[in-house]
């Protein structure tokens, strides 16, 4: 088995040098412990960079040859856990570059001509980044249609819809369902905005002025599926903001999760009861027989808080950067890696149980019949009999606190009690005091009645086939 040696210095700079780094500063200054996390990139890069060099003369193609069968051979030792990473040589670019050197000989040492580890690491985070772009993509989506396909299905089922977390008007299950999408279609949006900005090669831009060597950045480019190389070697190998513009996306999506997770952890509770989570997704309490706690979504809740760390981060990280690289970039990649896995697995998390949920139709039902949610029904009734709405609402007003003072709501007043406080009112009145009758008068685009819920999650499903 071929194993990197542990030089006394860093074979890439060690001439510059006239002891060896500190035992203690090597290990503080290494990144190979978590940037070898992109070992599969850095070859994919090295690869595209020495078929580059074939093409504009510098490697012979038996030289090109080498190097790429001995990178390959190298990933398949990585893969196969027989690779042994060295704190010595720092990083993940390090470590595979000198493992190629001694496999391959001189031969290995020219695979760096043209290029340095400023525009490498900023390559690799790239593609790195696009791959866990493109892998959390489809988990979203695959939220979004168990998430649309249940709102179709609770189209009818009748809730209580909230303001300030008090009854304001009825709604149905599915139009909330469908508002929770629409956040996600927006976060789905960043997340494709994200990756389209980032997609542009840093590679050949070297240390930070570019090269002497008669590199062609556009065929690079072109072989690792960037959309163009970027436009300058300075802001190539100091640019993080990509990464600060997927942390964005992060918070504002757990951000969203977050809320949802509120409002599961809610309506789970003995004092609402509006849903069932399967067993599968709660866990019980030590002492208490009888609990069933929605862990799952408290845990996506305190969560965010740990992604919007990450943003804040590495907006602190980059604030005060002179150009251009500085090894303050080391630290991009932890919390960059952190908020990938996190986002990754509360979108798992949620794709696997918002389908699963139980509805609590009569629980919802009742609750929706408190709290009188249909007010705002009648004082539009009462403008339709040509009373000002103002006037309207202060009518209302009264006859909410009658019945309040009596225990009613206003669908359970006689004619003869609502009559008291309008004269304009008539036995069609209950048409509108109904929860039935209140959704379904929302009939528009964007509204709470069944037909336009049924119509709006078709047309979602709609957008999520032609991703």
């Amino acid at each position: 088995m071929n194993k990197p040696s542990a030089p006394k210095t860093n074979q890439a700079w060690g001439g510059r040098f006239n002891e060896p780094v500190d035992d203690f500063v090597a290990r503080f200054t290494a990144s190979v412990n978590f940037d070898q996390r992109f070992y599969r990139q850095d070859i994919q890069g090295s690869i595209a960079h020495a078929k580059m060099l074939c093409e504009a003369e510098v490697l012979t193609a038996d030289e090109r040859d080498q190097i790429i069968n001995g990178l390959q051979e190298i990933e398949a030792q990585i893969e196969s856990g027989e690779f042994v990473w060295s704190i010595p040589l720092e990083d993940v670019h390090m470590n595979i570059e000198a493992a190629l050197t001694e496999k391959i000989g001189i031969v290995g040492k020219k695979l760096h001509t043209g290029r340095s580890r400023n525009d490498q690491v900023a390559t690799d985070i790239k593609l790195w980044l696009r791959d866990q772009i493109d892998q959390i993509g489809p988990i979203l989506t695959r939220l979004q249609r168990g998430m649309i396909e249940l709102a179709a299905s609770e189209a009818n089922t009748i809730m209580p819809g909230f303001t300030h977390l008090q009854t304001a008007q009825p709604v149905t299950f599915g139009h909330h369902l469908l508002a929770w999408n629409e956040m996600l279609e927006r976060d789905y949006s960043r997340l494709q905005d994200c990756r389209q900005r980032l997609n542009q090669s840093p590679l050949g831009a070297a240390a930070l002025a570019g090269t002497t060597y008669p590199i062609n950045r556009q065929y690079t480019a072109e072989a690792l599926s960037f959309d163009k190389p970027t436009e300058n070697s300075l802001d190539s190998v100091s640019d993080r903001d990509f990464a600060i513009e997927f942390c964005a996306f992060s918070s504002i999506l757990m951000t969203h999760l977050s809320r949802m997770s509120e409002e599961l952890v809610l309506w789970t509770s003995a004092q609402f009861q509006f849903i069932n989570l399967p067993d599968r997704f709660c866990t019980g309490s030590s002492i208490m027989p009888q609990k069933k706690n929605p862990d799952v979504p408290e845990l996506v809740r305190g969560k965010t808080g740990r992604v919007n760390g990450h943003l804040i981060a590495l907006l602190t990280l980059m604030k005060s950067q002179p150009l251009a690289y500085n090894k303050d970039n080391q630290e991009d990649k932890e919390p960059l890696f952190d908020a990938v896995d996190t986002v990754s697995d509360c979108l798992r998390a949620f794709a696997d149980m918002i389908p699963a949920i139980e509805s609590r139709k009569d629980e919802m039902y009742e609750a929706a019949r408190r709290g009188f949610s249909t007010a705002t029904d009648l004082a539009d009734y009462l403008v339709g009999k040509g009373i000002a709405f103002r006037d309207s609402h202060e009518i209302v007003g009264k006859s909410v606190a009658y019945g309040i003072a009596e225990n009613k709501d206003l669908s359970e007043m006689s004619l003869e009690e609502l009559q008291q406080f309008s004269s304009e009112i008539s036995a069609d009145v209950f048409d509108v005091l109904t929860l039935e009758g209140s959704v379904a008068a929302r009939d528009h685009l964007g509204g709470t009645a069944p037909a336009q819920v049924k119509a709006a999650a078709q047309r979602a499903l709609a957008k999520l086939d032609i991703r």
